[in-house]
């Protein structure tokens, strides 16, 4: 059995307690992992605080800590096959899905390598005379970085490569379903040379490491990705340090086919939205919202591609769709469809879990057209399509943002002007206009309502890890004149 650690202050320990890890494939037992408890993690934010203001770390360039970004970068890519072997055989995502996540995850490191000395602060022209005055950017402080299950080291990546662009230190809290690849990470990070302290990976439950990470009194910074829920207890515990937050939530994002479309193209990019990564993405499709003219042929369509779907053991590189991370998982969607067939809701496709071993579900399409059904409502994470028609471009608008979330959208259309008013009308942190599921380190991203608040990625991302310091400096050498006076 495979026996892994936490990383803490430069050096490789065991938890203060363990637990076994599921294979998701087989539903067996395949490694032991470290849990960490609050005083696995006053020692992690501890080393954290030390590396942020007495370590070496304090003393680099930027140039110099950009220049262990690109390190780390190559050998992120060096071993991506190892780490996406991990994560597939951890959480079940599928080995072609993750063997191409990862390496493209080097791109990320890569591009805040490059911004690192690029962070500028900025001169100002002050009212006053004889005085100059300055804005300087500072590391926000130890950031507390929480990250799911799902597409581990693309969702730190985008939270590691910018804190460190910015000069911050971190504890970074891989989710107790799955952290193997984030926990094999740190191997990468200690061979890359960044000081001790610099970054911290450990795992463990919400109640007692990660309730104990948010509200320690020095974390300036959490980083969330994750359910709304545990959303709430982050912002809550907040209260504690007062520390600032960044959430990066789920969603029920709309994807709208009108009926000038590609239709082809867009039952590939639905089938993308919402089946691969077996429906386990925050951005997932899982609203199709189709011009009623052409419903009947587009259900149909996908249909057949959900139902030729290879669904398979994830470490086979024919697999299309894999099991479902977790038993829990695999239950609630299962009860979430029983619960949509019984309020209306037509079963298209799917729609019952697969016995035998692991936790698989069928790619399964809902229509629920005319129907208040809760597949529309709540957020699934799994392989399940819900399907409403509309006539007009007015009511494909209203449909869309008939929800509480704000995460993504997609617009299929010929029609180019149609396709400016939709994107504009959306309330969606990210639209993609006949395409979908496509990211870059260059493009932000993150949601409005309950998808949360912060942007990941671009530049604006490594900002949001800095705080700015206001400086005055009088260059008059006469003496200063009345004091009782605010100059």
């Amino acid at each position: 059995m495979r026996r892994f650690q936490h990383y803490i202050d430069g050096e490789f320990s065991d938890g203060e307690a363990s637990y076994p890890s599921i294979d998701p494939a087989t539903g067996a037992v395949w490694a032991e992992m470290p849990e960490a408890r609050e005083g696995d993690v006053d020692r992690a934010v501890n080393a954290a605080e030390r590396a942020l203001y007495d370590g070496p770390w304090a003393k680099m360039t930027a140039t110099q800590r950009g220049k262990l970004l690109y390190k780390l970068a190559d050998l992120v890519a060096a071993n991506a096959q190892v780490l996406a072997e991990l994560e597939t055989r951890d959480t079940g995502k599928i080995i072609r899905e993750t063997s191409a996540q990862i390496a493209y995850v080097a791109e990320y490191y890569r591009y805040y390598a490059g911004i690192s000395d690029k962070i500028e602060g900025s001169y100002l022209p002050i009212d006053k005379p004889d005085m100059d005055v300055w804005l300087r950017r500072e590391p926000i402080g130890v950031v507390a970085m929480v990250v799911p299950w799902n597409s581990q080291l693309f969702l730190s990546a985008v939270k590691i490569g910018p804190a460190l662009a910015a000069g911050c230190t971190m504890v970074v809290k891989a989710s107790e379903d799955g952290p193997a690849p984030l926990l094999e990470f740190a191997r990468l990070v200690h061979e890359a040379g960044f000081p001790a302290g610099v970054v911290n990976i450990i795992t463990g439950f919400g109640p007692s490491c990660g309730a104990a990470l948010g509200r320690h009194p020095k974390v300036a910074h959490v980083a969330f990705t994750g359910g709304p829920e545990t959303a709430r207890h982050v912002v809550r515990n907040s209260a504690e340090n007062l520390a600032s937050t960044s959430l990066e939530l789920g969603g029920k994002s709309p994807f709208i086919v009108f009926a000038d479309a590609d239709l082809d193209s867009a039952a590939n990019a639905q089938v993308a939205g919402i089946f691969a990564a077996t429906g386990q993405s925050c951005v997932a499709g899982s609203r199709l919202i189709v011009e009623r003219s052409v419903k009947d042929k587009f259900v149909a369509l996908l249909r057949e591609k959900a139902e030729a779907i290879r669904i398979g053991a994830p470490l086979d590189m024919t697999t299309e769709v894999g099991p479902l991370a977790t038993r829990r998982q695999q239950d609630n969607i299962g009860a979430l469809v029983t619960r949509s067939v019984e309020s209306g809701a037509r079963l298209v496709t799917g729609g019952r879990k697969i016995d035998g071993e692991g936790f698989y579900f069928p790619p399964t399409i809902l229509d629920c057209d005319n129907v208040a059904s809760p597949s529309l409502i709540e957020e699934f994470f799994g392989p399940v399509l819900s399907v409403v028609s509309f006539e007009t471009e007015a009511e494909a608008l209203r449909l869309a943002n008939d929800t509480r979330y704000g995460l993504a959208s997609g617009i299929f259309t010929q029609n180019l002007t149609r396709a400016h008013r939709l994107m504009k009308g959306i309330r969606a942190g990210i639209v993609w206009v006949n395409t979908y599921r496509a990211v870059s380190p260059i493009a932000p991203f993150g949601g409005f309502g309950l998808s949360g608040h912060g942007r990941e990625g671009g530049m604006a991302a490594a900002l949001d890890y800095t705080r700015t310091k206001t400086i005055w400096l009088r260059t008059s050498d006469d003496p200063i004149p009345d004091p009782f006076v605010m100059r």
